[in-house]
């Protein structure tokens, strides 16, 4: 036995000194590529290019940055048509982040390079397709991507939208004739327009692959199994097979997903963002997605602590930051990433946690800012999808939006849940259940509990609400993703939006 746990580790440290020397090789290009560049020159990439550890040196040198600090120094020019501030040349693409943290979308560059590097991690994920044994005429069939529409707006330096619509924009010619839904549909703005026009034409395509978030690609499936009056998709696409997801976390929706459908399928996660595609699932991965390590992006990891974030999840000044070498499972880290668009350095808001640092897999577990700690119960994301899942199981409902808000209550604090499910629930037991299995999630919840945290709040909120307040917001379909955790502004509108619309207990 003891042979071969020394095997094992043997084994690992070679995995991890092989993607740590890939991350390198990466850092050295990105700077390479810019260090004649405004932000290149500035921070000395040509002198630091010529040391050996170069990550340490990067690490000491070059400031790290939230949206707001590199947008005030770097980004703002590059938006007003500025070139080589942040990356050689002019950065023609902007991708519309889809804001969920804030009410404002954010404008983040897309390169050309950062084109072909999303374009290329796709071509990889899909190359592990074959491994799930599907038969020659499987690679046949179309690939349905619902997202974003393509119909881009024209502002001084270029052109702005979401990324996906960027994306199909310049979608390489051999793949067109198979990618749906095609560009008069992706063109249109409208979101009900949208989801009527994929409805009408679904029946003429032979899909294989449906890729987008699951709260909009549920309901384009739901329109479609309406207006045809199907029992379920596959009735409609009998070789749909493959759902590549992402964005949020795919258990709130996976037993409503089930209802959907006339056969198992295989459902692959992906990490996907407007600063680029930075991890995906394959035949291969069991635990989570595996880290893309030596295409275009370099990975940075400051533990999701106190000592290094505060309470309302601001990165500190001189915080730990981690290379791949120093990393460790089971621990939340918030990512810095440096890319081939002159993102350098960069928070891009989520946490993720390795599940193997074998095949250096991991999974989201939130947003820097999507985190309830009101009082130190520090309650992330992932408890809180947990507990849904939880839930929805044990009582057979299906719980598709859910949201969460931290608020004063007699002098201490509580929690407010608002939970649209399939049909009306007991709200008292609800509140039992989900203070109960969170207890059984988290140590800090439960001190808390007993302390500051004094109650928790069940309101029930029909599931077209969540729909129509991110249509108020002008974040209907497309990449928008409903934020688990409200705060600020996005909670004072969301209370202002179902204030005469609750059923509270």
């Amino acid at each position: 036995m003891q042979e071969i746990l020394k095997f094992t580790k043997s084994r690992r440290s070679k995995r991890i000194v092989l993607g740590a020397h890939l991350q390198d090789q990466t850092l050295r290009k990105l700077m390479r590529k810019a260090q004649f560049t405004q932000f290149g020159q500035k921070n000395d990439f040509a002198r630091l290019l010529k040391t050996r550890n170069i990550t340490t040196y990067f690490n000491k040198n070059v400031p790290y940055y939230d949206y707001n600090s590199l947008y005030k120094e770097w980004w703002h020019k590059t938006i007003e048509g500025e070139e080589n501030v942040c990356w050689p040349g002019k950065i023609k693409y902007f991708a519309l982040t889809s804001g969920t943290s804030e009410a404002a979308s954010k404008r983040v560059p897309v390169s050309k390079e950062l084109i072909r590097q999303i374009r290329k991690t796709s071509i990889r994920q899909m190359m592990t397709i074959p491994d799930f044994g599907f038969g020659p005429e499987f690679y046949e069939k179309s690939i349905l991507g619902i997202g974003g529409s393509a119909s881009l707006n024209r502002i001084a330096s270029g052109f702005e939208g979401d990324l996906s619509g960027i994306m199909q924009a310049r979608l390489p010619v051999w793949i067109q004739g198979t990618y749906k839904p095609g560009k008069k549909i992706t063109q249109i703005k409208s979101w009900e327009q949208k989801l009527d026009a994929l409805a009408v034409e679904a029946p003429k395509w032979d899909v294989g692959i449906v890729a987008g978030v699951p709260a909009w690609v549920q309901l384009a499936i739901e329109r479609i199994i309406d207006r045809h009056n199907v029992k379920n998709i596959h009735e409609i696409w009998p070789n749909f097979n493959i759902y590549v997801h992402g964005g949020v976390a795919f258990a709130p929706y996976s037993e409503s997903f089930k209802k959907l459908l006339g056969h198992q399928m295989q459902f692959l996660d992906t990490y996907l963002a407007s600063e680029g595609f930075m991890a995906f699932q394959s035949s291969h991965n069991k635990l989570g997605m595996e880290l893309v390590m030596d295409n275009g992006i370099y990975f940075e990891f400051v533990p999701f602590n106190e000592n290094n974030f505060d309470a309302d999840g601001n990165i500190k000044s001189n915080v730990q930051v981690l290379t791949l070498r120093e990393i460790e499972k089971e621990v939340d880290y918030a990512i810095l990433i440096s890319t081939c668009a002159g993102t350098w350095r960069y928070l891009i808001g989520d946490t993720i946690r390795f599940k193997s640092l074998e095949t250096f897999e991991l999974i989201i577990t939130g947003r820097t800012k999507h985190f309830l700690s009101l009082c130190g119960e520090h309650l992330s994301v992932d408890n809180m999808n947990m507990a849904i899942k939880k839930v929805a199981a044990e009582s057979g409902l299906i719980i598709n939006e859910y949201a969460v808000a931290g608020k004063p209550h007699e002098g201490l604090f509580a929690h407010h849940w608002y939970i649209g499910a399939d049909r009306p629930f007991d709200i008292a037991g609800m509140k039992q259940k989900i203070d109960q299995y969170l207890k059984e999630l988290n140590d800090d919840y439960v001190v808390e509990r007993r302390h500051a945290l004094k109650d928790i709040f069940i309101h029930q909120v029909p599931l077209h609400d969540f729909y129509g307040f991110m249509k108020s917001k002008g974040k209907l379909g497309g990449q928008h993703k409903f934020p688990r955790v409200l705060k600020g502004k996005m909670l004072e509108d969301w209370d202002a939006f179902i204030a005469h619309k609750l059923i509270v207990k």
